[in-house]
């Protein structure tokens, strides 16, 4: 079990490394480590994830506000549903599943295994994005931006609901939102979302406090091996190319969240 638990020290730091490489996905496998390597159940894992996430997405976005690339008014519009819901989700939701969600035979599907099945798919979806790549628009001169209020407003409570059962920051799902209805460039949209991410994952954190004892010890050390891995990654990524690195990971995280799965059902 010290192994175990000695990889998954590790495993912060890979994640850190990959957000810092190649802009996103490092937080897909925040709850697969805490669970299989840590030995947290996934409940305390989504939480967990949460400020985890949470906070290595506030340092990335400093770097993009020094850029220019961060807009905050499209953050506050799709931010505010979304942050609502992961809210709701982790205070009111989560606690209101029954350990027991429905039998067949001898087999119980229970809210832990509901959780992990779940997070498991959106693992396969975001793998799936990665594995594709995003298509850079031509030029670097934005559109006009125009908000589509009401798909803002529903992708974002979307967003807030499975970031609140799952732990996991949703980037793959925000990004392609930000450009194709708040028309912003593809980097700003990157910077945005990590803006959004941050919010929503920190406050909908909160939710979890009244109903959990959290280890703080525990988390600020993972959240600050997490976080110095950003930095790292960020130096690599003046040498490595994190659009080829990308579709690599993406099989990597494809082939994580069939585990997952498969694990969880069988």
């Amino acid at each position: 079990m010290e192994v175990l638990v000695i990889i998954g020290y590790i495993s912060a730091l890979l994640i850190g490394i990959s957000l810092g490489l190649i802009g996103g996905g490092g937080s897909i496998l925040t709850v697969p480590v805490l669970v299989y390597l840590i030995g947290e159940d996934p409940v305390t894992a989504t939480a967990y994830s949460l400020f985890i996430v949470g906070a290595s997405s506030l340092v990335g976005t400093g770097t993009y506000f020094k850029k220019g690339l961060v807009n905050v008014k499209t953050a506050v519009i799709f931010g505010i549903p979304s942050i609502i819901a992961v809210y709701s989700t982790r205070k009111f939701l989560v606690p209101a599943i029954p350990d027991e969600l429905f039998t067949m035979g001898s087999f119980v599907f229970t809210k832990d295994i509901g959780i992990m099945v779940l997070f498991a798919v959106l693992m396969i979806a975001a793998s799936i994005s990665m594995i594709r790549g995003r298509k850079e628009p031509e030029g670097d001169m934005p559109e006009e931006q125009k908000f589509n209020i009401p798909l803002i407003l529903l992708e974002g409570a979307l967003v807030g609901t499975l970031t609140g059962l799952v732990g996991a920051g949703g980037g793959f799902l925000i990004i392609p939102a930000l450009v194709v209805l708040s028309k912003l460039p593809m980097k700003q949209a990157v910077g945005t979302s990590l803006l959004i991410i941050a919010a929503k994952s920190l406050i909908g954190f909160t939710g979890d406090m009244s109903n959990m004892d959290v280890n703080w010890p525990f988390l600020l050390v993972f959240t600050s091996i997490s976080i110095g891995g950003i930095f790292v990654g960020s130096a690599l990524s003046n040498k490595i190319s994190g659009a080829k690195l990308k579709p690599a990971f993406g099989w990597f995280v494809l082939v994580m969240g069939v585990y997952i799965l498969g694990r969880s059902l069988i």
